[in-house]
């Protein structure tokens, strides 16, 4: 299984992503986690990564693709992957679609939650409130200003790619709104659809 998973901050990625780990037995890929492990490792791309960072400076679309490029050739990935944080743009998932290719590999299908902007606030706010009442630390970007720039930017680089990927059929709508649980139901229901 070969996945995809989009949607706005606060969508509900993380517990999804993590439950399709668990079900099916498949590897992250998180951009962030691979850039720091390259970095950290001092590969030929982790090196330029380093360089790239240390200055502050976003890291150009081409090393994010050559370092999921080294990533799919790690033993634990055969089973299969979710990307995590990748593609953001559509340049980003034309420049994923060409490795891949290249590579024999293609998305079983890409998974959006859709849901209500409204009700994101809200659920941050939740989430806020939980965090601090185990005594667990809030993200420095769990806030409503933060999340109002992160959902305008989303809106702008990501939410294109619902139709670059309806184009090519591997766009699968989810109801994001729906109870945790229910949300799973209807992922596994029309992954299983496509098999």
């Amino acid at each position: 299984m070969r996945l995809v998973l989009l949607g706005p901050p606060g969508a509900g990625k993380g517990t999804q992503g993590d439950r399709l780990i668990e079900r099916h037995g498949i590897t992250r890929l998180s951009t962030g986690d691979m850039l720091r492990a390259a970095v950290k490792a001092g590969t030929p791309v982790g090196l330029k990564a380093k360089d790239i960072m240390a200055r502050g400076d976003l890291v150009p679309d081409e090393v994010v693709i050559a370092i999921i490029d080294d990533r799919l050739k790690e033993p634990d990935v055969q089973n299969g992957f979710i990307l995590d944080g990748f593609p953001r743009t559509v340049a980003q998932a034309e420049a994923l679609d060409k490795l891949l290719a290249a590579k024999g590999i293609r998305l079983n299908a890409v998974v959006e939650l859709k849901v209500n902007e409204g009700a994101l606030l809200k659920r941050i706010e939740t989430r806020i409130a939980e965090m601090t009442a185990r005594g667990e630390q809030v993200r420095a970007d769990d806030n409503p200003e933060a999340l109002k720039k992160r959902l305008d930017a989303y809106r702008v680089q990501t939410a294109p790619l619902s139709a670059y990927y309806g184009k090519k059929g591997t766009l699968l709508e989810i109801d994001g709104m729906l109870p945790i649980d229910d949300v799973s139901g209807v992922i596994e229901a029309k992954l299983k659809a496509l098999s």
